[in-house]
């Protein structure tokens, strides 16, 4: 009698992760991280607006709330995005189900992604995945009752995520200039979502001196609240100093500091010529802006293709993380009858003045979140050719009341079809 022994297909022991494009904003940002060709992740993209699903180059694709929206899109009401996400939960949870971690990606402010994501996030915390919101926040010039309504959805989305990065699309303005197209601004901020999730993947996939399994990952990021993540990339002499550097100093950074971080996850990536004092510069250079009790994990891989450069890539969680433990406690207590509701908040009266509006001033270098950062002197690496990098932070939550009639006819993310075809 002979015995026989069957290994199982190494891609089924490695962690299913997913990323979940939700409206027009997270579309696009699935789009360049497929355009990228990154390897180890499940793609899946869901929107309202039919047309906006027909050019994604995702293979899973969901139309959201068929009857609700007849796949006309959302028209940036929050409600309708929430409503439709219900009524295809099944299809949702279909996608999502076997994952091991899901990132959550949208753009807030809108109606699909605003509406939809907290709707998924919560799906996926009842099947006990590990949930990461990867979200931006608009522009000035798009007004204050649009950053109003991401702020509140934002608040939405925390209730259920383990963690949440944020990304200020008003910063995108410190690393671009005249000649920098719209287009090409996003997938600089997409750019944040796609290093986080390649930081955490080769930590997993990629053959390495110091790998890390799923259990490290969970283990700082579960039940985090809120995040920063930050890429950088150098070569030459100091590499390991300047991408350390570029990795938690990048001009995205708004007023987030890694000093009261609870876990740090830390990559560093090099080539066959990377050394063991390169590698103790870049870790340690991270760990002297980090409390002394935080837990920090580190992994280390190769790349034949960094041969001669050095990638830093680290992720800072439990910021702010005794209000957020708070803030959670009491949602929790009942968060069903608790949940927010678009439609009603979309209703209240809410007047504000046009002081509260801020604008960007491409003359004005006393802005408050860039002033912050000239203690430090950190953001002029940014400015060398041998240095790239990725920062994400996280910024406060407020809770308002945005007025239904405030809404913009047109979404700038999310554009229904039957207006696009005007």
């Amino acid at each position: 009698m002979s015995l026989n022994i069957y290994l199982p297909d190494q891609s089924l022991l490695r962690p299913r992760i997913t990323v979940f494009g939700v409206g027009g904003a997270g579309g696009n940002a699935v789009n360049n991280m497929i355009q990228s060709n990154l390897h180890g992740v499940n793609f899946v993209v869901a929107n309202t607006d039919a047309q906006a699903l027909e050019n994604s180059l995702s293979e899973k694709k969901i139309q959201l709330g068929i009857g609700l929206t007849k796949g006309l899109g959302a028209g940036s009401l929050p409600e309708i995005g929430k409503g439709a996400a219900e009524e295809s939960i099944n299809e949702i949870i279909e996608e999502i189900v076997d994952s091991n971690m899901l990132f959550i990606t949208a753009g807030m402010g809108g109606g699909t992604g605003t509406g939809a994501a907290p709707v998924i996030a919560k799906a996926a915390k009842e099947n006990k995945i590990l949930t990461v919101g990867v979200v931006t926040k608009p522009f000035h010039f798009e007004g204050a009752h649009r950053m109003r309504t991401a702020e509140y959805g934002l608040e939405e989305l925390q209730r259920y995520v383990d963690t949440l990065i944020v990304i200020p699309n008003q910063n995108l303005f410190r690393i671009a200039n005249e000649k920098t197209t719209f287009a090409d601004a996003f997938k600089l901020a997409d750019t944040v979502l796609h290093t986080g999730v390649r930081g955490i993947t080769d930590l997993m996939i990629m053959p390495g001196l110091i790998n890390l399994d799923f259990a490290d990952i969970r283990a700082i990021m579960s039940e985090m609240g809120k995040a920063m993540m930050g890429t950088g990339e150098a070569e030459g002499e100091n590499r390991a100093i300047l991408a350390a550097e570029a990795a938690i100093s990048n001009p995205l950074l708004d007023n987030v500091s890694m000093k009261g971080a609870k876990g740090i996850l830390i990559n560093i990536t090099g080539g066959l010529d990377m050394t063991l004092f390169e590698v103790d510069a870049a870790a340690n250079r991270i760990r002297e802006e980090v409390d002394s009790h935080a837990n920090i994990i580190f992994g280390s891989t190769f790349d034949k293709e960094s041969e001669g450069k050095m990638r830093v890539s680290v992720l800072a969680t439990g910021i702010d993380n005794e209000e957020v433990v708070i803030q959670n406690k009491s949602m929790n207590k009942d968060r069903e009858d608790h949940s927010i509701n678009f439609s009603e908040v979309s209703n209240k009266n809410f007047n504000h003045s046009d002081n509260e509006i801020a604008y960007y001033k491409p003359n004005d270098p006393g802005e408050d979140n860039l002033n912050s950062m000239n203690h430090n002197k950190r953001h002029s690496h940014y400015k060398t050719d041998n240095q790239k990098s990725n920062t994400i932070p996280n910024s406060e939550h407020k809770k308002v009341y945005p007025n239904r009639n405030d809404y913009w006819d047109e979404d700038s993310f999310n554009i229904p079809t039957f207006l696009r075809k005007k």
